[in-house]
């Protein structure tokens, strides 16, 4: 489609702006950001013995006298460009825990460690795609299928393509626990904290220690995700390590097997429950993990290799409900949602979100300011203090990176750190870019264009 006369205006008038050549070398270093952050600042340095200038930094003379910055964002539906920063940044995160690098030994590859899925139960049949050796099978098939209250016919023969709208649908929507799948949802993270804490806890008793005295002996490290189905219910992908006192740096005891992490595993996942209290006529709930669980050794060489594993966790770390059809930004009780350009099966759920979410022996699961998360709120990827890295530590290095370029080509100069006092004074200024601007930017870094259905952010 051909931008219209008020954008080609604006791409022109960028294009003749003496300080293109800057603009486009802010637009490079932000790495094809859809809605890069505006600031207005000064940043200045000093001698410390004697309080001298050295150096002053103003975005007064930036072009539009700002400074423009990547959204640093993990959501590639806001951002595909910080979200690949962010995928490959937790691609090494993870598999430094595995392997080694980053700071952390090559000897915890030697570690006892597992791949485990944590799945959501059941709230009801929906439309699903199946294969079997290479070949889709039907999708419910009944041969004689019972008619529900609503007057649907449980059943479905079809052989749904990969890419169809209906996966994820329930078979009947009036049968479908809206209610179920909301509050598992935002339960899901005190069921991962349970999970962790029953599974230290059976560690411990199958040492013959108390949970104190294995602190001397074991630490369980990992890493994990969280991962939307269609239908709406998160479950998650988790790298689970066993090490030694020290975290990776020490190997684990000789008792800590992998054999022993597997059964310990499974234990905790059946043991713990999270109870949502009746309500407003609603039966109390005992919320609990589905009952398929995947657990899978993680190997060099065999079936499930370290970059899968890797690869397979930063890519959904990136990933929020858009699979589901809801909205990336909050929506609020005062919306109309029947306007809104979502599923109906996310519709609904979405809608159970704010009903709930208006009894106060609910405000603590915060439903309707996570609404349009299908009531998770939860971070979607974490890990424990001692697994690897951390995400701070690699974005340190990649700005020292950056720095010591900057210094190589005269742009910063070089002071001794420990003799020099800087001073910044940073202000927010807007974000995003003009139409005509993300055309320009989309070319420069070779990004393409936002969809002009879901811009994410504009010119501020």
């Amino acid at each position: 489609m051909m931008p219209n006369a008020h954008i080609l205006a604006g791409l022109i008038a960028r294009l003749h702006d003496p300080q293109y050549a800057r603009w486009a070398a802010q637009i490079r270093r932000t790495g094809g950001c859809r809605q890069p952050i505006h600031l207005r600042g000064v940043v200045e340095h000093y001698d410390r013995a004697t309080g001298r200038l050295l150096h002053r930094y103003s975005t007064h003379r930036e072009p539009d006298g700002v400074l423009r910055v990547p959204c640093k964002t993990r959501r590639a539906s806001r951002c595909q460009a910080c979200a690949e920063v962010y995928r490959a940044d937790t691609y090494h995160l993870v598999r430094a825990g595995l392997v080694g690098g980053k700071g952390v030994p090559e000897s915890v590859a030697s570690h006892p460690c597992l791949f485990v899925t944590l799945t959501a139960p059941s709230f009801g049949l929906v439309h699903t795609r199946r294969e079997r050796n290479g070949k889709v099978l039907p999708c419910h098939p009944r041969r004689n299928a019972a008619t529900c209250p609503h007057g649907r016919v449980i059943s479905c023969a079809a052989r749904h393509g990969a890419d169809e709208e209906c996966l994820g649908e329930p078979l009947c929507p009036d049968c479908y626990d809206y209610t179920g799948s909301v509050l598992f949802n935002a339960t899901a993270p005190e069921l991962w904290r349970r999970f962790t804490m029953a599974l230290r806890r059976h560690l411990a008793k199958i040492g013959g220690l108390t949970q104190w005295e294995m602190r001397d002996q074991l630490v369980v490290s990992f890493a994990k995700v969280a991962e939307y189905q269609r239908r709406g219910v998160v479950h998650f992908h988790a790298v689970i390590r066993l090490d030694g006192p020290d975290g990776p740096t020490s190997a684990s005891p000789d008792w800590a097997t992998l054999d022993m992490l597997a059964h310990a595993v499974r234990h905790a996942a059946a043991a713990v429950t999270v109870t949502i209290p009746a309500i407003n006529g609603e039966p109390a709930r005992i919320l609990r993990w589905g009952g398929q669980l995947d657990i899978q050794p993680i190997s060099l060489g065999g079936e499930l290799t370290d970059e899968a594993v890797a690869g397979y966790i930063a890519k959904y770390a990136t990933k929020a409900a858009e699979c589901v059809g809801t909205l990336d930004r909050r929506i609020t009780s005062a919306e109309d949602l029947t306007a809104l350009p979502i599923r109906e099966h996310a519709r609904r759920l979405i809608a159970e979100c704010l009903r709930l979410g208006s009894f106060e022996e609910l405000a603590d699961l915060r439903l309707v300011p996570w609404a349009h998360m299908l009531g998770f709120r939860g971070h979607v990827s974490t890990k424990s203090r001692r697994y690897s890295t951390t995400l701070g530590a690699l974005r340190a290095a990649r700005t020292a990176h950056v720095r010591a370029e900057q210094i190589g080509t005269g742009r910063l100069p070089l002071f001794d750190e420990d003799t020099v006092l800087v001073i910044a004074r940073w202000e927010y200024a807007g974000r995003g870019l003009s139409a005509g601007d993300a055309i320009l930017a989309a070319a420069i870094t070779g990004t393409p264009l936002p969809s002009p259905t879901n811009p994410n952010g504009g010119e501020s």
